[in-house]
Order: C-alpha cells, then structure tokens, then sequence
C-alpha cells in the first residue's frame, strides 16, 4: 500500500474543495449571488439599492445584522440597500441603539415603508422561524420549506423564491432555525458580495461592484461543527490596551473596554459565524465597566463566558476593586460565605442573557490553588454552585457550564475529582498548540460533553510569545480534528492575545469550529489560497497563498520571542543562510505584490500579510547577525564590526516596521504593535524595553598577531593562522568535513584581521574546483566565501584521501601565525547497483523528510497519511485516524525507509536514530505516545518519548520541545555494516506525528532543523540533493 505523493494529495484536496460546493452536503461558501447577469435576477447595482425586509419583532441581533447588509450593500456599489421593517418591535433593542446610533426605525439610506420595491431593485426577505411574521407567512403558504432546519441549532435556509408574498416579487430569502442562524445566513450573504468579517478589525478592503445578482438556488447550512466558538481577549497589554486606552474613554476602574469597542468585537464574531467571548481580564471587568456591555453582547447574540479563572461570571478584577476582597480571601476553606454571595451575585447579574457558566475555583488571579488543597474542597465549590445556580435558574442541570482543567486543574480531574454530568469538560492544550488530554471511555457519555482551550498567545513558562501570530494552521486543523474525532466538540475557545495580528489564524480558526467536515489534512493550501482570493482578490491569490503557508511554516519553526543568536547554525549546513534566505524571498514577495495592489487594499495587506512577513525576516536577520557579531569577534575578523551596525540597524527597521502600521490610516492602529519582543534573555516574561542581543566590538586600528588573513571552514569555530580555544598549540590547519558525491559542497571563508589589504591564493590538487582561487581583500571588505567541491571524473573509484588546501597571502602572517592549511577527506563512495530505491549516506549521516519512505504495508484499514507544509521543514506523517491506540508491530502499519551507507558501526557506538516529531502530548494518559523502530532484522526497539510527571509538572524535557517546536527521540541500533539497510517504523499511537528522520553515523553536526534531506535514489522523484559530476 503506498502513500499518496504531497502533489497528488494536494490536487485532490483541491479538487474535493470545488466540487464541494455542489454536493448534497453543501460547503457553507456556496455561493447565492454572482457579479455577472448570466442566470442570475438583479439584486442591486449602483442606481438600484436592495430591499431589505425583517419583521421589527424579530430578534435585536437580526435586525441589526440586516441594518449591516444594507451598509455592506453600500460598501460594495456606493448604494446602500433600503431596509424595511414590518410590525411592531417585541424585543428591546436599545442598547444598539444607544452604542452605535443606529436610529430606532433601524432606517438605511433611502427608505421605503411597505414592501413597494423600486424599479429594479431586489429583494432580501430575512427572518427567524417563529420569530417573523414574514418567513412564517411563507412557511404557512408552501412556498418555503424549513424541514431541513427546523429546531436545528445555528441553521439557515438561503433559497430564491420567484413570487414572495406581499408582491415583492422574486427576492432571496433567508430562513433561520434561530437567532444565529439567521445571523449567520445575512453576514454569509454580507461575504459572499465582498465585504470580509475583519472590514473594520483589519481594514479588509471592499471590491467594489457594479450590480450583484441572485442566483436561482438554495444554500442549506448544517448545524455547526462545535456548539459554542469563540476567542479570548486576553495578555492584552501593552498592545491592544494601549490602543484602546488613545481611542475609548476609560472606565472609573481604569480600562478601555467599553461596549463601543466591544461593538466590534461582537460584529466581528458573529460575521466569522462564532458565538462565544470570554471577554479581556487583566484588567477589565465585563458587566462593571460599562454596564451596557452584558446587554449588548444579548442584543446582538453573542454568548458570553469568563475565562478558566473567573468562576461564576465575576472577573477576577472584581474581587478586589468590587467586593474589597484580599487574595487571602480567595479561599473557599477560609471564607466560604463570602465568596458564596460573590458567586451568587454574578449568577443573579448574568440570569437574563446567554452565558456558559464557568465553575470551580483557581488560586487568585490566574495562579494554581495552594498545594494543599483537597479535591473535596473543590467539589465542594461546585456543589455550592449548583445551589446558587438551580436557585437562580431553577435548575442548574439545564444552565450551560464549564470547568476549564486547565493546568493544575486537570490533576484534581486525574485525582477523582467529580462534577456534574451536564458540565462541560474544558480540556486544555500546553498553551504551545499541543492537547494534554482529551476525553477517554465513559467520559464521552458526559451529557455536557468536552471541549477545547487552545492559544494563539501565551504569557508563561517557558516563554511569552505575544507579538507577531506564529501558529501554522495545519498545526491547528491537525489538533483540532483530533479534538472533533474525539468528541471535545461542545466549545472550542482560543486565547487570542490582542485579536490584531491573528487575523489568519483566527479566520481559520472560526471556519473549521463551524464546518470541519469542508476540510480534511491536506486542505490548508486551499484554505489560504481562498482566504487570499476573498480578501485580496484572484490575481495575486496564489502567490499571496504561498507566502501565508510560508510564513506559517518558518514562523512556526520557532516563535520569534525564542529565536536567539544561537538558535539557527551560521556553522553547519549553512542552516543560518537558507532559513533568512527563505524568509527574504517571501518578504521580497510580499512587498512586490503590495506594491501591485490598489492603494485601497494597502492597509489590510499591511496588516495581515506585509507586516509580519517584513517584520518577521527583520527580526531573523537581526538575531542571526547577532550570531554572526558574536562569533567574528570571536575569530578577530573586522566584518565582526559591521554585523554589529547590521543589528543596530535590524532593530531601526524592525521600529520603522511598528511605525508604519501605527500611523496606517491616520494612526487608526495606534500602539497595537506596542508589544515587546527583542531582548529575551534568559527569562520568561516580555523585556521591558527592546535590546539587542549581546554584541562585541573588535579593534580595527590594530592588527592581530597572526596577520591580516584570517580563514575559517564549515563546521568550526576556529580561524587561522593563530590559535584560540577551539584549536590551540598554534596550530595554522583545520580540517573541513569530508567531501563524497553525496554531500553537499564544503565552504571556507577568508577575512580580513588587519589594518592593510593583502591577496590572497588557494593552491589545491587538480581534482578539487574552488569557486575563487585567488584575490584581493582589505579591512573595510565583505569577507569572501570560498564553495570547495571535487570533479569526480578526475577521481578514481574507491579513492579516499586527505587532499591539502594551502594559503598564501602578500602579507606577513604575525608572530604567531603560520603558513595556513585546510584539510578535506575526499572519498569516492558508490552505491551498490542493486541498490535502486532510497537514501544514500552523506559523510556520516543521513537526513530523511517523513513522507520520503521506501514503501508502506498495512494488517488492517489502517494506513498513514501526509500533512502537507506541518511541522519545521516539509511535511509530517500520521495514522489516518484520530481513533487508533495501543497499537503494536503487528497491527500497526509500517514505514519503511531504504538507505545505504559507507560508514559502519560499532557495537560500542552504534547507529544513533533520532526522530524528529511534533511536540503533542499524551491525550490518554494511559496510552502514552510511543513508535517501533527496527533496522533490518535486528531487535524491535519501542520507545515512549513523553514521559509525563504529575501536574501542574509538564512532560520531561517539555520545555526544550515547545522552544524547539518538536521531540527529539533516539535509539540506539548498536554495529549496522556498510551497506543496503531498511528501517522500519510503526506509528502506534494517532497523535504520534512524525516530521523528519536522523541517523547519526558519527557525522552529525549541530542545527536546529537537522540535517538537509540525503541524496534519494530512484522512484522518479526529485532528490533534495543532487548527485554531483557523476
């Protein structure tokens, strides 16, 4: 059984997205309008505004979404549309209109009362099932059928009636199951004519169109993926507190967050088809700063919640600045009664509008709870909780709730803690994007279900990561699929940090809560290519794509806040080059397509795409050029000064970056790119002030004691002529790493240590090609790369020798310099002829990308699949099942890898296989994640490579993977000849995902993402490397 190939896996994945849009089971992006007459009935146009009707008794939430259709119609051909109440209002919409002064006849434009449409004007009937006069009129007459989505939560019909009652003629009508439903059907609408959910949040532009017209359809929504979807705001300062502070007034207690901010914030939810806020916290306090805001999130339909440390809808601010409470008194043994009447009050505030209920009891303020602390203490809360809530609600069985295991939360779960059946689970990943626990045997019956706390930002252990969005959205749809297949799909909340700059992640994030079943492990490049078209149009929207998985893929290698000088080798595999270079070739990109856009859509391509790209290759240059400082310096080479100007001017740029965005449309975004980010060191929260990683200054004006030629090779840190630390005695030689047909050209650079020019020249064996033998260099120069490599047809088959590499200079060596010397071991290595398929040693080791196996067989329907573009380099492979546990060598499929080498093993030393894997967490703690390697037919080694500790305690070695964003596992093979070799892999776990494979035959060197991919033979595919000169 083999794999599918990443190509082909990705066309399909491509085809499945278009051609679902016109299965049964239809994709929620559907369309129901189009910009060209063809089939379609006029709807508007720039002399001919929509009609819209809603029955003025429907819910304030609809109403209000109907008022933003006929603005967005507005938006899109200069006209707004006309909306058009019927009957008298039931529901109180007064604190819309009080925020955002929409006028209480809810009036648009050029209104007409009645339904007497204007000459060629559509109609859009909008309406909740129950709720409206208009569509149950319709429902009553036959002419719309709601079966479909009848008593469904969060549906909608969208269909095209050819005579609507009341003689308004043809008309799309939008039938919704309930509030939402309805909602969601007008923002779908809102959408689909070009207007993004993130308009206002991210200055999204709108195209702008002549006439839209109505196809003669039906879009049937499905009841949504997860219950309740939504976000965090939270460690929102210094950025969006920041900003808010400069825009909104702040309340008596300090904070911004008011409900005109909260107006957009609830907008921008319901337009991505959300539900659910837990609102800022640090400190703000929802229901106290501005009294409006509770009111306003029911009006408009938004479901609130507090986040895992709020119990019983009081924030954690209220506490001290409202009940004068101490964090002493925080505590349920000690002051019970007090605490009761704190709880009680926040359910009695909350009884009249839509919440989840958060339940249990943290430490004070976002800390775990003393360790002494008993579970029975904890269940206790919960029960007074009940008490308060069944006597407020009447029954606190059938009032929405969670308890949040988050931290050391989960460890009372795992200790025999119980909750009420109806509460909802909330399990939680690490705050790194990695599940720790999901719902196992008897907990899936649980009639409140599970559910997800995920991040997309972090202030914590083992670092802050809060200033640029560094999640891969295959990293996301992996985990939470996971999630789905596990049945955690009651709510899924994100911590969002300061919503801006997680646009993508968040869209994404809203689009898969809704409607999993539209996408599989492989359609993330559809995603993104999609989200590019909608927001930025069909010209650049595959380039655009590109650069977005791009930036997933290095921002995802490792966050930005723990990227250090040391992080990327600018010694081995020339790791430090190719990384900044792939970050420049998309910043590059990005900026030649912006500078192709129209001027209208440069600031929402600023904010979503050209300032994290920009910004993000800034900051990788800038620490890179701090490694480069560090160790010049180390060396004496005069660049060393230069590297350092380099940084200072990094950290210009990287502040003239934050500037542009602040003064984006007249400082609309001002300070939101407040937030600290160069300077970590050591510590895990956000540096004060921005500094640069520690630099040295070399002396220019004198000249070193071993002259003005300094030479330094690939792989070491030494230079010569001279010694230092890491060659000593004088020595004036350093040995390159050996040289075969299958390894990459070697490197040597020369520099200039002195105060006059010198030339320099390279004399080696005919056999070896140097890219420049000879030249001239004077202390002000770039130092010069020398790429050393071997014409093999000039090198007899077999051979294996050590070929000298002298230097000459026209200046004088020093005192203690002495004629210089590089080393390289050329060998001649073959591969057997029978050896057809597979990979090929290079000096010592081997690198093989996951999805590059040899074949793969399987027992059962089991089988692996290919992430395409997760993890670190390429792509990762896993189980096609969220489901699979337990397995062994027998009823796992198998991964095989064919590969030879050159290099034998001792029993002594063996063959080290390391691993390369994400960093997911044991989601059943009694199946810990594990793999099976063997080598040829050698013992069957199984190894678990997370080793879980009693919690709050993270894994073993938890805080290396998550800065490293992937495990490192490895085995031991003990004496492997030279020669043809398989190994074998086995999966045994599904959230075991594996990304990249090591083998050290002595040669492996240090770098963050390994070794480059080996030289592969055969199968028609391209190698990483190509052979050389054979």
């Amino acid at each position: 059984m083999e794999l599918l190939s990443r190509t082909t896996l990705g066309l399909l994945s491509l085809s499945a997205a278009f051609a679902g849009t016109a299965s049964a089971v239809e994709s929620f992006r559907k369309p129901t309008v189009a910009f060209t007459a063809n089939n379609g009935t006029l709807l508007a146009s720039r002399s001919s505004p929509a009609q819209i009707h809603v029955d003025a008794g429907d819910w304030p939430g609809v109403l209000r979404a109907a008022y933003d259709l006929a603005v967005d119609f507005g938006r899109v051909t200069g006209l707004n549309g006309t909306l058009t109440t019927t009957g008298q209002a039931t529901a109180n919409s007064s604190v819309i209109f009080n925020v955002t002064g929409i006028k209480n006849d809810w009036s648009v434009g050029s209104n007409k009362t009645g339904f007497a449409a204007r000459s060629g004007a559509g109609t859009i009937i909008v309406g909740t099932i129950g709720n409206s006069s208009l569509i149950d009129a319709m429902i009553a007459t036959g002419q719309l059928d709601v079966s479909s989505i009848e008593g469904q939560w969060e549906t909608y019909l969208s269909t095209f009636v050819e005579n609507a009652e009341n003689g308004t003629g043809p008309a799309i009508v939008i039938a919704g199951s309930d509030r939402r439903g309805s909602i969601y059907g007008i923002y779908d609408l809102s959408e689909q004519i070009g207007v993004s959910p993130w308009h206002w949040f991210a200055d999204v532009p709108v195209k702008s169109r002549d006439s839209i017209y109505a196809l003669q359809t039906t879009k049937t929504s499905k009841t949504p993926s997860v219950k309740y979807r939504g976000f965090f705001i939270n460690d929102e300062a210094p950025a969006l507190t920041g900003w808010a502070n400069k825009i909104y007034p702040q309340s008596p207690y300090g904070a911004p967050f008011g409900a005109v901010f909260y107006s957009h914030v609830f907008e921008l939810i319901l337009r991505s088809k959300g539900n659910y806020l837990w609102p800022a916290m640090w400190n703000g306090m929802f229901n106290v700063d501005d009294p409006r805001n509770q009111p306003l999130a029911d009006e408009y339909g938004v479901v609130m919640g507090t986040s895992h440390t709020e119990p019983m809808v009081r924030a954690t601010q209220e506490w001290s600045k409202i009940a004068k409470g101490t964090e002493q008194g925080w505590s349920w043994e000690t002051n019970n009664k007090t605490l009761y009447s704190f709880f009680k009050e926040g359910a009695e505030r909350a009884a009249p509008y839509e919440n989840v209920v958060t339940v249990g009891m943290r430490g004070y303020h976002d800390t775990a709870a003393s360790a002494d602390v008993r579970t029975n203490v904890l269940e206790a809360v919960v029960n007074a909780q009940q008490e308060i809530l069944t006597d407020v609600y009447g029954n606190a069985s059938q009032v929405p709730q969670m308890w949040c295991l988050y931290k050391e939360v989960q460890d009372y779960f795992e200790a025999g803690m119980k909750v009420p059946d109806w509460v909802t689970l909330l399990w939680t990943e690490d705050n790194w994007q990695n599940i720790r626990r999901l719902p196992v045997g008897d907990e899936k019956n649980r009639s409140g279900g599970a559910g997800v706390y995920y991040h997309f930002d972090y202030v914590g252990d083992s670092r802050n990561y809060k200033w640029l969005d560094t999640i891969q959205l295959q990293k996301t749809y992996e985990q939470m699929k996971l999630a789905k297949d596990r049945e955690a799909d009651r709510i899924w909340i994100v911590n969002v940090g300061d919503i801006k700059p997680s646009e993508i992640a968040l869209s994404h994030w809203f689009d898969i809560a809704y409607d999993m079943d539209s996408y599989d492990e492989t359609s993330v490049p559809e995603w993104t290519h999609d989200w590019a078209m909608r927001n930025f149009g069909q010209e650049h929207a595959e380039a655009i794509a590109e650069i977005v998985d791009e930036y997933g893929t290095l921002a995802n290698m490792r966050k930005f806040e723990w990227i250090e000088p040391s992080s990327f080798s600018i010694l081995n595999y020339e790791e430090a080059d190719t990384t900044l270079a792939r970050w420049q070739r998309i910043a590059e990109r990005a900026q030649a397509i912006s500078d192709m856009l129209p001027a209208a859509s440069y600031p929402g391509f600023y904010q979503t795409v050209l300032h994290r790209v920009l910004a993000g290759a800034n900051f990788v240059d800038l620490q890179i050029a701090g490694a480069r400082n560090i160790v010049y310096a180390q060396m004496g080479r005069n660049s060393a000064n230069r590297w350092m100007q380099h940084v200072i001017d990094a950290m210009n740029k990287d502040h003239n970056l934050t500037q542009i965005y602040h003064t984006l449309l007249n400082g609309k975004w001002d300070h939101m790119m407040d937030q600290t980010h160069i300077g970590y060191q050591g510590y895990w929260q956000q540096p004060m002030r921005q500094s640069s990683p520690d630099l040295r200054y070399v002396q220019v004006l004198e000249r070193s004691l071993a002259g003005d030629m300094g030479i330094a090779v690939e792989g070491s840190n030494a230079t010569i002529p001279g010694d230092d630390m890491w060659h000593g005695n004088g020595a004036s030689s350093l040995n390159l790493p050996s040289i075969t047909p299958f390894t990459p050209k070697r490197w040597i650079e020369i520099a200039s240590r002195g105060t006059r020019s010198f030339s320099w020249n390279i004399s080696a064996d005919p056999f070896i090609k140097l890219s420049q033998k000879a030249g001239t260099i004077g202390p002000n120069d770039d130092d010069v790369r020398i790429y050393v490599d071997v014409d093999w047809t000039k090198v007899a088959d077999g051979f294996g020798k050590k070929s000298m590499l002298n230097f000459s200079s026209s200046t004088d060596f020093g005192t203690q310099g002495g004629n210089p010397q590089v080393i390289i071991q050329v060998n001649k290595t073959s591969i057997p002829s029978s050896f057809s398929t597979g990979f090929v040693e290079s000096a010592g080791q081997l690198a093989i990308e996951a999805e590059h196996y040899t074949r793969t067989s399987s027992p059962s329907n089991l089988s692996y699949m290919v992430l395409p573009k997760y993890g670190r380099t390429l792509s990762a492979v896993k189980l096609n099942t969220g489901l699979a546990e337990g397995l062994t060598s027998t009823t796992a499929p198998v991964l095989e890898y064919d590969f030879v080498t050159f290099t034998p093993t001792t029993a002594a030393k063996g063959l080290n296989l390391t691993l390369i894997l994400s960093p997911s967490l044991n989601i059943n703690p009694k199946k810990p994640l594990a793999y099976i390697a063997q080598i040829d037919d050698k013992p069957e080694v199984r190894r678990q490579y997370v080793i879980d500790r009693p919690q709050p305690d993270f894994p073993v070695n938890w805080g290396t993977a998550v800065a490293n964003n992937a495990w490192h596992n490895t085995t031991n093979h003990g004496a492997v000849a030279s020669g043809k070799h398989t190994l074998k892999l086995w999966l045994v776990e599904s959230n075991v995902i594996l990304q990249k494979i090591v083998m050290d035959l002595g040669g492996v060197a240090y770098s963050h993402n390994g070794p480059p991919e080996s030289y592969r033979v055969g199968t028609g595919r391209n190698s990483t490397m190509a052979k050389r000169n054979l």
